[in-house]
């Protein structure tokens, strides 16, 4: 049995009363478990909010390697966000995260990296400001190809102001290709990408419209290096949302 901190991505009804859940452990990466019962009364649906996507948890486990399937012997908030579960844009954000990473994350193996940073920055959701909050999507997607090793290269310039998505790098030319980005578009993805913290985003003067085309692209960006990547079915929503 081990104690690991958890970050839950998908969570999926199994049979009348059990849940399948899929979780981003601090310990083992993303793992898959079963939770039998827990959605049988009054007390123990309060239990079942915890496994909602996004739900910051701390979890005893049994784990086998041997097995896809694990299980929980107790799950308890290892945070009670203010926002993130019940703010509607916030929510809306945390969920495009959380598919994004269902999508990335194959192998269950450690990476604690990856997870503190998850951690820090549903943490910081949870925190932020109206014009901070709508700049979390372009934030995220873009500084999370780094832990997957395909991060743009922010070599930006005067004469390097061509974003090309299919290099992963700026260029002074426009590629062969239609996969690239330039104009103002390729300087606020530079931008993004100098940016260590969301809060340093405070001052990107952008409208509604620039960061759909922007989300777009970047999602663009992600079929480009990842195999069956696909469409992103929060996308709309959150476009929506963000208005």
């Amino acid at each position: 049995m081990f104690k690991t901190k958890a970050i839950i991505l998908r969570t999926i009804k199994y049979g009348e009363t059990s849940l399948i859940v899929t979780a981003f452990t601090e310990l083992f990466g993303v793992q898959t478990y079963l939770v039998n019962g827990i959605r049988t009364s009054k007390k123990t649906g309060l239990k079942a909010a915890m496994y909602q996507p996004a739900a910051f948890v701390e979890m005893q486990v049994y784990h086998n390697e041997r097995n896809a399937l694990h299980r929980i012997k107790e799950c308890n908030w290892a945070c009670l966000y203010q926002h993130v579960l019940s703010d509607v844009i916030k929510n809306s954000i945390a969920l495009y995260m959380m598919e994004l990473l269902f999508k990335l994350l194959k192998q269950p193996e450690e990476n604690t990296d990856l997870f503190y940073f998850c951690e820090a920055i549903l943490l910081k959701l949870d925190n932020a400001h109206k014009m901070e909050t709508a700049n979390f999507p372009l934030f995220f997607a873009l500084h999370l190809s780094h832990f997957f090793g395909f991060k743009i290269d922010d070599n930006f310039s005067t004469e390097n102001n061509i974003a090309d998505l299919q290099e992963g790098n700026f260029t002074p030319q426009h590629p062969p290709h239609p996969y690239y980005l330039e104009g103002e578009n390729a300087l606020i993805t530079s931008e993004i990408l100098k940016a260590q913290i969301p809060e340093e985003l405070n001052n990107l003067k952008m409208n509604h419209l620039k960061r759909r085309e922007l989300l777009l692209k970047y999602m663009e960006y992600y079929n480009l290096h990842m195999q069956d990547f696909g469409k992103m079915k929060t996308l709309p929503v959150l476009q929506e949302i963000l208005g």
